[in-house]
């Protein structure tokens, strides 16, 4: 009999995670009953959301009660299936949550066809939900053209880094914005965005400016807070503000102030918007075709932040707050080949 291993959410967090809001479970896995599949997870994706999973009121999807398996995204091979549409050894992707073994009815999880030619780990840094979230939020929402001045914060994070390499494929200006000198340099020396500005070095807006003489046209925000505030003051005449993610305030007990320049919305005729990738699901193959020919051509990298053992994602997942990962932060679970 299986034995399932799996982190259980049991307080809502106050500011950063911590140990005791999780429980460390092992029980028996059920059997199948008909129409349900077994998937055995390989790797585990955290992400700033996460954290708003975690909380007491609803995000876009619904509380997560306590005492149930922590929420979370990842990709798995299917062990056994009383389902039509997947046979033991297909590849899915979905809403695997923190744990070894996951039951599912086909509704939350997708099935993919894996490419021999690329590592596994791609399918969740750039060929799953990041990768669309970078592609669709840039392209559908931002809408760059070429020319443009594309400024990314939270830059070298898994969408970030995406995101600006996207910008440049799309023939704009990339300006980056970072925590770490050695970031900033990944980015430009690796990457090859324009420049990059270290936030945690001087004040960002006279940096900034000078990064960006001709000012701002589209600006990928990922982090919110004061960096989004500067931002405002540089945008250009119908600029657009890309909302995907407000990292700098997912752990505050109070919302901070919002925003003092979002006059520069009026003046300058400018457009904010927010969105969640989830809303795209049924346009993810158009991205994944995109995002994988771009990779084939050597246009398109990633970088992976490995965490060995599932045991470890309680500590691992507060890399991101503490700006301590590079690229996609994933737990590897099991291995690839594991029976």
């Amino acid at each position: 009999m299986r034995t399932n291993r799996a982190w259980r959410l049991i307080a809502r967090p106050e500011g950063l995670f911590k140990p005791t809001d999780f429980a460390w479970s092992e029980e028996p896995v059920p059997d199948l009953a008909d129409g349900q599949v077994l998937v055995r997870q390989i790797h585990l994706s955290l992400d700033p959301t996460n954290r708003g999973w975690a909380n007491q009121g609803a995000t876009y999807l619904p509380a997560q009660p306590l005492g149930s398996v922590m929420r979370g995204l990842g990709l798995g091979v299917v062990e056994e299936s009383r389902h039509p549409s997947f046979a033991p050894g297909d590849y899915v992707q979905g809403m695997l949550g923190w744990q070894l073994y996951h039951v599912s009815d086909g509704s939350d999880i997708r099935r993919f066809d894996r490419d021999p030619r690329l590592p596994l780990d791609a399918y969740l840094a750039v060929l799953g939900h990041i990768g669309a979230t970078a592609y669709f939020g840039l392209l559908d929402i931002g809408q760059p053209r070429a020319g443009e001045t594309l400024v990314v914060s939270g830059a070298a994070g898994a969408v970030g880094s995406l995101v600006g390499q996207i910008g440049k494929i799309h023939g704009c200006r990339v300006v980056v914005i970072g925590g770490t000198d050695e970031k900033c340099r990944w980015v430009t020396e690796d990457l090859g965005f324009d420049a990059a500005v270290n936030y945690k070095t001087g004040p960002v807006g006279r940096r900034l400016r000078r990064a960006c003489p001709s000012g701002i046209d589209v600006f990928f925000d990922n982090v919110g807070g004061d960096v989004l505030d500067t931002a405002l003051t540089l945008i250009n005449l119908r600029a657009r503000i890309v909302v995907c993610g407000m990292i700098s305030q997912y752990n505050e007990a109070v919302p901070p102030p919002g925003p003092r320049f979002l006059v520069n919305l009026l003046t300058k005729r400018a457009r904010m918007e927010g969105f969640i990738v989830f809303d795209y699901a049924t346009r993810y193959p158009e991205a994944f075709a995109a995002l994988a020919g771009w990779m084939a051509e050597g246009r398109l990298r990633y970088a992976v932040d490995l965490i060995e053992g599932l045991e470890r994602a309680p500590e691992a997942i507060n890399r991101l707050f503490a700006g301590k990962n590079t690229g996609k932060l994933i737990v590897r679970v099991s291995a690839e080949g594991e029976a």
